[in-house]
């Protein structure tokens, strides 16, 4: 098996990895911008109106508690769509700087989102100590969800969709592949027994078509499913199955 294989998105992956991710990077925009006037505006309420609540305005804290679930939920919403794409165009390994950066970009959008606007709530000197707890532990917990629903703990990668397309293309014969809704790694045929078993919608396609969905790649189980789906095992199935471990970077 040749190691010279190229990467080939499935049909209008790039267009669709495209608009989510403009869609994000616009989410990720609002939720900075949130936090920008929550930080300038909302944390620094004149004297007179402080004078007047006698302390930091009730109205401004509901709001500020606002801000955060709003900003939480545009961050995580971005971070998802960011992650999705990556699956229908990934980067490339040989490229690790923009390959991580790329990846990742969700978990750091979530820091910068989230880190100012924590510390400027722990050193304002209107709020009282409740309001500042309350707040500043609601920040804090909407921001470390955001951050690791930011991270992409399984990245794909150019090299792995290439790798899998020709593995499944020797095995089967063709680039064809059978996933389940529910699950999380694609079969060879439609008779494999997690496939056969599957109580979720069943789809067939190419690898990058599978992988764009999120699935992680095809079953390493190869030597029992070459065998449920009535199909010769190669010689070096070890040597194949350890091939697709690297691509993953597992």
């Amino acid at each position: 098996m040749s190691k010279s294989s190229t990467f080939v998105p499935a049909p209008g992956a790039q267009d669709k990895a495209k608009t989510k991710r403009i869609i994000a990077l616009a989410l990720w925009a609002v939720a900075i911008i949130l936090e920008i006037i929550a930080i300038v505006w909302l944390l620094k309420p004149p004297f007179e109106e402080l004078v007047e609540h006698q302390g930091f305005p009730q109205w401004r804290w509901w709001t500020l508690m606002g801000f955060i679930g709003v900003i939480g939920i545009m961050t995580v919403i971005g971070s998802l769509l960011w992650k999705q794409a990556n699956h229908l165009d990934p980067a490339s390994r040989k490229e690790p700087v923009k390959f991580f950066i790329q990846n990742q970009l969700g978990a750091f959008i979530a820091l910068l989102a989230f880190l100012p606007l924590i510390a400027m709530i722990f050193l304002n000197k209107d709020m009282d100590s409740k309001q500042k707890g309350i707040a500043g532990s609601a920040a804090v917990i909407v921001g470390l969800v955001a951050v690791v629903l930011g991270i992409d703990f399984t990245p794909m990668s150019q090299e792995q969709m290439a790798v899998e397309s020709q593995v499944v293309t020797q095995l089967v014969g063709q680039d064809l592949v059978w996933w389940s809704d529910g699950g999380g790694v694609v079969h060879l045929c439609q008779e494999a027994s997690d496939i056969a078993r599957a109580k979720t919608t069943v789809s067939s396609g190419p690898v990058s078509e599978a992988l764009g969905q999120g699935k992680k790649g095809i079953t390493l189980e190869l030597e029992q499913e070459l065998k449920e789906c009535g199909l010769p095992s190669p010689a070096n199935l070890a040597e194949i199955e350890q091939w697709v471990r690297t691509a993953r970077g597992v």
